[in-house]
């Protein structure tokens, strides 16, 4: 900055500027005095003319916004997101032929003359005005450094870009004096260094470097003269000279660059006769730009992860702020995902549902202990197609998913056994568990009890599942009635303490709901995300972690680099480590002899559980290893389709239910997941059987939700799954009369009553091809 003397006054420097200010005042006015009355140069007496001395001493100078790169957990690119693709380069790494080329066509006197070329402005102002119109420019490559620097604080505000490039006094005035300030301070070498970096090159290309990518795939500091010719004539008008669009016109601006350069000497007329006579030897590499673009179908992963960066307070105060700092880019986030786990899940998807499948498939995979997401995807890919949707199912609403989740069905049925063991229940607790019951006259809540005014009813999957039942047969069996009898005994309280340790909540982010319904059997919306992380807990041996996506990010304003705080997993015990292995040898049932067994993996320990819907709207298996969790929903996101004698991934299914086509989705994508990693045991609890009984296995899902929400019987079953009992979700429902419906029975699932409402509108934020969807 210029500085005062010691005595007062202006410095010699500043008095030169203010001299100069009033003398090119004084010439701009004559400029517009000399042109036709309107002023082709818009320098008309409407624009405000600021005080030279009243202009801020400093131009303010803000980070020019660059490319986002996202990797993955072994450093390979997942997708680079911008909102200017730009790489910024040091000149050295800018091939001198192109410095030379810009300089002979926008300011052949660069290197002699200071901020303004006062030679330039006298020449212009006589060729303008005999003209009468706006021939020839006579702005200094300095000069355009500073506009191009008020553009880029401007950003995408239209407004805000108006004002930056407005032909005014005032702003020829601004854009002086700071010329003055860059050239003091600056210096030659950095001003064209800084010019190359910021100046527009057209197709979404800023700065050299990316120009270079964009037009010859290539880096800038490779280009040749003929190349480098090409791009320095882009600067005057990149949409008329684009050679994309017109190779004719672009190739005549090149050869004028060329005739230009080698008539101020920066090579000699051989070199350039040469060069204009080669094609324009374009290799053009399409803009690549946002999650669309992801490699490995991990185009879902990639935009949960910028949502967590919008979302998160570690990254700003405000989203304001942090999306200022998403804009800006310049980033290198380097991410949990596992390429070897995102592929087997993408592979599985792809496998057992087709993307024109009337229902879609959603899996997520998180490391037990860590939190880390190392896989995401779904059947359904990225995009805005027919058949493609911009909706993660995997995720919460906040972060780009459905607007409540998806009902999870008996896959909730754990979160109510762990919660039993913790309040001190024998891991061999028998409950009479008959085919049909009444839900029970109140149950206990946290705060209040729920009331069974309407005498709702449930019932089992199927007629031959008649207690009593122990916790393992009625695990692996999945028994409605045994779950409810649990929580009426135990009461409401120590699921939600539990599911709140677990990090369980709707998809909305609200809490779950204290009915029984949503407290045993699952007729809540959740996302998969949540279920695989709570899960995940069982897996280690009782630990929650909170699910992360990020492992560092480091961001490169101008040519340094400095590492920003990203969001770490908070891990917390949510059970005891008995609670967890007891678990854990329940839901390994699941898979040995249960629901599950088209599921299970024959090289490792592994667990999980089933689950199916009303209507089998949904169905899912969640389940695990000791070192990796995951989960897998398949159905309609805007709950219109029952997947009933239906064909998903080219097979017909009579009934869908969680060990059918979820399970196998869960047990490949797992297998090829795991692929050559380590293979550790659970800490397997022994757990007595009960005596043999004759009761046969149903339909072979068992989550007898026919279910999953609990089929309460109370012929009251919506289409999200979430039941009528005391009114359904704070009266969004009225509750409806207690017919004891759904009479699923065995392998043909019998016949299924009707719902006695219909959804509202927007209830559940499908793909836009059903109520509620979005567009």
């Amino acid at each position: 900055m210029p500085k005062k003397r010691s005595g007062g006054g202006l410095s010699p420097a500043q008095q030169a500027a203010k001299f100069l200010g009033v003398s090119v005042l004084a010439g701009a006015v004559m400029a517009g005095i000399a042109l036709p009355a309107v002023g082709a140069l818009g320098l008309a007496a409407k624009g405000s003319v600021e005080s030279f001395d009243e202009l801020p001493a400093n131009l303010k100078t803000p980070p020019l916004s660059q490319r986002t790169t996202i990797l993955d957990a072994d450093g390979g690119q997942i997708a680079t997101v911008y909102s200017r693709d730009r790489t910024v380069v040091d000149l050295k790494d800018i091939s001198p032929y192109l410095q030379k080329a810009i300089v002979a066509i926008e300011d052949s006197r660069f290197y002699e003359h200071g901020a303004i070329d006062l030679k330039g402005v006298l020449r212009a102002l006589n060729k303008n005005a005999r003209s009468g119109e706006v021939s020839e420019g006579a702005s200094t490559l300095t000069q355009q450094y500073v506009k191009n620097v008020f553009v880029e604080e401007a950003g995408d505000d239209p407004t805000k870009v108006a004002q930056a490039t407005q032909q005014t006094i005032g702003r020829k005035i601004a854009e002086l004096k700071y010329a003055i300030q860059v050239e003091e301070e600056l210096g030659k070498k950095k001003i064209l260094e800084n010019y190359l970096n910021i100046t527009f090159f057209g197709q979404q290309a800023y700065g050299v470097e990316a120009a270079a990518q964009r037009y010859f795939s290539k880096p800038a500091k490779d280009l040749n003269l003929q190349e480098s010719a090409l791009l320095a004539g882009l600067v005057q008008s990149p949409s008329r000279y684009d050679p994309v669009n017109d190779e004719a016109e672009a190739k005549k601006r090149r050869n004028t660059v060329l005739a230009r350069m080698a008539q101020v000497g920066a090579v000699s007329r051989e070199q350039a006769d040469a060069a204009a006579k080669s094609p324009l030897g374009l290799k053009v590499s399409k803009p690549k730009n946002g999650c669309i673009t992801a490699v490995d179908d991990a185009s879902f992963f990639c935009d949960y992860v910028r949502e967590v960066f919008l979302s998160d307070p570690v990254f700003g105060k405000t989203k304001a702020d942090r999306a200022k700092i998403w804009n800006q880019g310049g980033l290198t986030i380097r991410t949990t995902l596992d390429p070897q786990a995102q592929a087997s899940v993408q592979q599985s998807l792809k496998d057992h549902v087709y993307q024109s499948d009337s229902v879609a498939a959603a899996s997520t995979l998180v490391e037990p202990g860590t939190g880390k997401i190392v896989a995401m995807g779904q059947s359904k890919p990225y995009g805005y197609g027919k058949n493609e949707t911009e909706i993660n199912f995997s995720v919460d609403h906040a972060m780009g998913g459905s607007n409540f989740g998806f009902p999870t069905g008996s896959t909730f049925k754990p979160f109510v056994a762990a919660a039993a063991l913790e309040e001190g229940r024998p891991a061999t607790q028998s409950y009479s568990a008959p085919f049909e019951m009444p839900y029970p006259s109140t149950v206990r809540g946290c705060d209040k009890p729920w009331v069974n005014d309407n005498g709702y009813k449930l019932e089992n999957e199927n007629e031959s599942e008649v207690g009593p039942y122990a916790l393992k047969d009625a695990m692996a069996k999945s028994v409605n009635t045994y779950f409810v009898q649990m929580i009426e005994d135990i009461g409401m309280c120590p699921v939600v303490t539990m599911t709140d340790k677990l990090g369980v909540v709707q998809g909305n982010g609200k809490k779950i709901p204290e009915v029984p319904s949503s407290m045993t059997l699952g007729s809540t919306g959740l996302s998969p995300l949540t279920m695989a992380s709570a899960y995940a807990a069982f897996a280690s041996r009782g630990m929650y972690c909170t699910p992360v996506a990020i492992e560092s990010i480091t961001q490169k304003i101008g040519n340094e680099q400095k590492s920003l705080e990203v969001p770490k997993s908070t891990c917390s015990r949510a059970m005891s480590e008995k609670t967890a292995d007891t678990v854990n040898s329940l839901l390994q049932g699941v898979i040995d002899s249960g629901t599950g067994q088209e599921a299970g993996l024959s090289d490792r320990d592994n667990a999980g559980k089933t689950g199916t819907t009303d209507e089998r709207k949904n169905a899912w298996f969640v389940g695990y290893t000791p070192n990796m969790s995951g989960a897998v929903w398949v159905g309609s996101a805007s709950q219109e389709v029952e997947m009933k004698n239906i064909t998903i991934g080219g097979q017909y299914h009579p009934l869908v239910f969680g060990g059918a086509v979820p399970g196998p989705i869960w047990k490949d994508a797992m297998t090829g997941a795991l692929a050559g990693k380590e293979s550790p045991p659970f800490n397997i609890i022994h757990i007595p059987d009960a005596q043999d009984r004759d009761r046969g296995d149903g339909d072979g899902d068992g989550d007898g939700d026919s279910d999953g929400d609990g089929d309460n019987g109370d012929g009251n079953r919506d289409d999200d799954g979430n039941n009528g009992d005391g009114g359904l979700i704070g009266g969004l429902i009225n509750g409806g009369n207690a017919n004891g419906g759904g009479n699923a029975t065995g392998g043909t699932g019998g016949t299924e009553p009707d719902p006695t409402f219909s959804i509202p509108e927007g209830f559940i934020r499908g793909p836009g091809d059903g109520p509620g969807g979005r567009d």
